[in-house]
This record gives structure tokens, C-alpha cells and sequence, in this order.
């Protein structure tokens, strides 16, 4: 699968602020950056830094005034689709070091808040199985809707709405499953098809020795997503993080399938 992925910021800045940028896809073994730039307009040095895990990078940038950048990529995904009832699970005291801050609570997943319904509704489940029904359950349960959540809308608020976007399919399903002792994190990613067209959120379970990725929202398979980067939350995943205010003047991603 090639994705031809073009996407375009315009912020107006009242007052010069460093600019945090996450849009860029990681180079990584199952996603082959056939070509790619950014172009960000400032007088002032880029900085690309590492991304969290090391899976692709950031750009640190200063704006004043207005904030332009472009960005357009063309990747190759190689990875097929997994059936994940039949993957087996991981005990809690044989997770590797560096998965393990993804089975704890983070700010806006708090896990521990929903062990009672875990355990009440899909007890006997472990794994695979149990992933796959807490993922059929997150599709199943809410209603994508935009402008119903905001910045701050945690894991459980969207248990109460039963709605929301991406962002907040994600959090859900990523609170379920360390609930149910199956670590999990946040993606950033690229995926066609996403209605209407965005950054995408969408999660990674640790199953049977390895991250699979899968997407609450139905809209994209694991063999059409173009990661950006990982993190707990969407604090960790966010395109953007501006350390002052910013104003939404324009934004435009568009990912088109090449083959």
C-alpha cells in the first residue's frame, strides 16, 4: 500500500511562541518513506528532535505573527492485517521495561477508574479475545461526532457520552485495555479514508511480544496507517504544541491511496 499524504498548517500567533510539530512519518520497518519534506516559513532555526520511543521526531520552530508549514510524504506500507482474538497475552511481571508506563494510568486515560466494568463485562477474557471485545465494544458503543469533546476530555467522559472523535475512540479503548492488563498507547497517524479528513488517532495493543495497531473508529485498517508517533495520551501525540496561544486560520491533510 502507497500513500501519497500532503498536509498544510495556518495559525495567526498574538504573541511569538516556540512551536512543538509532531507531523512527520516515522521511518520504521513496516513503513517505508519513499520521499518527504516539511517546509516551515520562520526566520528562525528548525530543530528536529526524537520522537517518544525513539519512533519518529519532532521539529521545534518560532513563530511570530503567523505560523505556515507544509508538509507532503509519500510511504510505503508493508504490513499485513492480524487477527488479533487468536494472539496470546503477556503476564504483567514478564512486560518488558519499556512497555510497562503503558499499562499504567496517564492523564486522560485513567484505567484504574474502569477495572470494575472490565472485569464485570468481559470477565473470563484474556489476550487477544479480550482485546478484540474491548475493541469491537469501543466501535460498537459510540457515536462519532465532532464538537462534543475538547482538549480536555478524558477516557471517562467519553464512557459517559458514549461519543466523540478520534481522539477520543483512542483514549477509550486504550483505558479499557490496560484495565484489563493488556498495555496500550496513543498513535498519531495518517490513514485515507478518515471522515473528514485530520490527523487520525488510533492505538496499539501489546499482544503476543509486539504492538499491533488497530483503529476504534473503523475508518482505516492496520495495513492502510501511516504512523507518526506513539505516546500515552494525546499530550504525547499531539500535531501541534504551541507554548503560548495560537489561532486557527487554516488546515488542510489530505492522504490519497496510490496503489
Amino acid at each position: 500500500m502507497r500513500l501519497m499524504i500532503e498536509a498544510d498548517l495556518d495559525y495567526a500567533l498574538p504573541e511569538p511562541a516556540d512551536i512543538l510539530l509532531q507531523v512527520e512519518v516515522a521511518a520504521m520497518a513496516d513503513q517505508r518513506l519513499d520521499e518527504q519534506s516539511l517546509t516551515i516559513w520562520s526566520d528562525h532555526p528548525i530543530a528536529a528532535v526524537v520522537g517518544e520511543e525513539g519512533i519518529g521526531q519532532r521539529s521545534w520552530a518560532r513563530g511570530e505573527g503567523r505560523f505556515v508549514a507544509e508538509y507532503r510524504a509519500t510511504v510505503t506500507i508493508d504490513r499485513p492485517p492480524v487477527d488479533l482474538s487468536v494472539l496470546k497475552s503477556t503476564p504483567p511481571r514478564a512486560i518488558p521495561g519499556a512497555v510497562v508506563p503503558y499499562m499504567l494510568p496517564s492523564r486522560y486515560c485513567q484505567s484504574d477508574r474502569l477495572e470494575g466494568f472490565v472485569r464485570r463485562t468481559f470477565g473470563g477474557l484474556s489476550g487477544g479475545a479480550m482485546a478484540q471485545a474491548l475493541l469491537d465494544w469501543t466501535n460498537d458503543a459510540l457515536v462519532y461526532r465532532a464538537g462534543v469533546s475538547e482538549g480536555s476530555t478524558t477516557a471517562l467522559d467519553t464512557f459517559g457520552s458514549r461519543m466523540g472523535v478520534c481522539r477520543d475512540y483512542a483514549h477509550l479503548l486504550v483505558a479499557l485495555a490496560r484495565a484489563a492488563e493488556i498495555p496500550a498507547r496513543c498513535v498519531a497517524a495518517y490513514a485515507p479514508r478518515v471522515e473528514p479528513p485530520d490527523f487520525h488517532a488510533v492505538v496499539e495493543l501489546w499482544l503476543d511480544g509486539a504492538w499491533r495497531l488497530v483503529d476504534p473508529t473503523g475508518m482505516a485498517t492496520a495495513d492502510e496507517i501511516a504512523r507518526i508517533g506513539v505516546g500515552r495520551d494525546a499530550t504525547d501525540i499531539a500535531f501541534m504544541t504551541v507554548f503560548g496561544s495560537a489561532f486557527y486560520q487554516r488546515q488542510r491533510v489530505a492522504v490519497t491511496r496510490l496503489a
